[in-house]
């Protein structure tokens, strides 16, 4: 077998992708999405006629016809896939538990009227303080979260006792901030501290018993993706799938549930607490408002795009 099939005997593979074709070839059990992917798959010549539609059907109201793209794309996805979609709110929204709450709301009745099942969809929500809490509130709905832009262990802690369903840590954006403080060109695996970050979260999630699970993200190279080979899921783009199938080495697990654990304490957090360690933790300050903004200029993008074939 070749990397990638190994990987898949002990791995969850989940698509990060929304480009239709791509998820079609690879087959994986799930696919996630970000604003990023899907305005670079809406905004593909094939897709203009699906806009220009609905603008028409909307009255030119950008918001709403982003809205209904993202989730006519989290519907086509789903045809091509047996396992969920995460269909991400808009990240405007990220410091605002209840408009949180209302946009992911909206979704699931917009998914409900295209008869998919619930089970099917992972709210996908930025991992701030108020987002979590949203994430709480619809989990207690049995509305299932992917919570994103996690780059820290009190994200990971609260979100765990939140109950949220998924948490998708970034592995290669801390390695770019890695090389960044470092000023270094190579990182070797084993000092990769984004693979150490999932690491440890792994292993404190299973170690206390938390259902939540987690989904290495973001990756930049087939390397740090064996890395965290055993991982509940990893989301790994269709290039570095490619890779991995065209690697023959073999690929050994390096986590799992039944592993020898460092001991560590189970900790609760309330806001002070958390917002104490997101002041002391320099790359969650760093990465966590880009993440958000780059999400924003995403959503701008496809916004400009729309209202340039209003005129």
């Amino acid at each position: 077998m070749n990397a990638l099939e190994q990987l898949r005997t002990m791995t969850t593979i989940v698509a990060d992708t929304g480009d239709l074709v791509a998820i079609e070839r690879l087959a994986p059990v799930d696919a996630t999405t970000n604003p990023s992917l899907i305005t670079k798959a809406l905004t593909h010549p094939d897709k203009q006629a699906l806009l220009s539609d609905n603008l028409n059907r909307f009255n030119g109201n950008i918001d709403a016809v982003i809205d209904e793209l993202t989730i006519q794309i989290g519907c086509d996805i789903l045809k091509l896939i047996d396992g969920r979609v995460s269909t991400e709110v808009d990240a405007r929204l990220s410091y605002d538990t209840e408009a949180t709450v209302d946009k992911a709301l909206a979704f699931m009745e917009a998914y409900a009227k295209a008869g998919v099942d619930p089970e099917r969809i992972l709210v996908k929500i930025a991992a701030t303080w108020q987002g979590i809490k949203a994430a709480e509130i619809l989990e207690k709905q049995n509305i299932h979260c992917n919570l994103t832009l996690l780059f820290g262990q009190h994200q990971a802690v609260a979100c765990a006792d939140a109950g949220v369903t998924l948490i998708s840590p970034f592995v290669g954006r801390i390695l770019d901030w890695q090389k960044r403080q470092q000023n270094r060109q190579i990182v070797p695996v084993e000092d990769d501290m984004g693979v150490q970050s999932v690491k440890l979260i792994y292993q404190y999630f299973k170690q206390h018993g938390y259902d939540t699970q987690v989904m290495g993200a973001s990756f930049r190279s087939p390397e740090q993706v064996l890395a965290l080979a055993g991982c509940d899921l990893l989301t790994i783009s269709p290039e570095l799938l490619d890779s991995l199938a065209n690697m023959d080495v073999e690929v050994s697990r390096q986590l799992s549930p039944d592993m020898a654990m460092k001991n560590m304490d189970r900790v609760t957090l309330n806001q002070v607490d958390f917002d104490a360690a997101y002041q002391q933790d320099k790359v969650t300050q760093n990465l966590l408002p880009k993440g958000i903004d780059g999400f924003i200029a995403a959503r701008d993008e496809l916004a400009n795009t729309l209202k340039a074939m209003k005129k």
